[in-house]
């Protein structure tokens, strides 16, 4: 995972940077396809901004906290990141297979269980 952290407004020192890090890796927890994240850390007066960039296979996330304090918005940041990479997660399991690979072994033990002249006689053959 590559990892960008900018910052408008406020210098990134090493607590603001090792606490980002701290709160991605429950994404990465997740979801293991994480290829690229971009963190933009604002300060606009008293507002405290944090938006993130994810890339991951196959889907862009963008998500963006306003706080009070920074510790704060980067905390909601964290959760509101963690229901999205969960959201996609799930989405991707249930288009994944819609269960084929099941049918098709209850059928290959179907014919197993019938043995092979059952499958003979299918075939018009005696």
């Amino acid at each position: 995972m590559n990892l960008n952290l900018t910052g408008n407004h406020l210098p990134i020192t090493p607590a603001i940077r090792d606490y980002v890090v701290a709160k991605l890796e429950r994404v990465t927890r997740h979801f293991d396809h994480v290829i690229d994240v971009n963190v933009v850390l604002a300060v606009e007066k008293l507002r405290h901004k944090v938006e993130v960039n994810l890339h991951a296979r196959g889907k862009d996330i963008h998500v963006e906290a306003v706080e009070a304090d920074m510790y704060a918005a980067i905390d909601a940041l964290a959760d509101k990141l963690d229901r999205q990479v969960l959201r996609h997660k799930e989405k991707l399991a249930v288009h994944r297979h819609d269960g084929a690979g099941i049918k098709r072994d209850v059928a290959t033990a179907e014919a197993r269980a019938a043995g092979t002249p059952g499958a003979a006689d299918a075939a018009g053959n005696p």
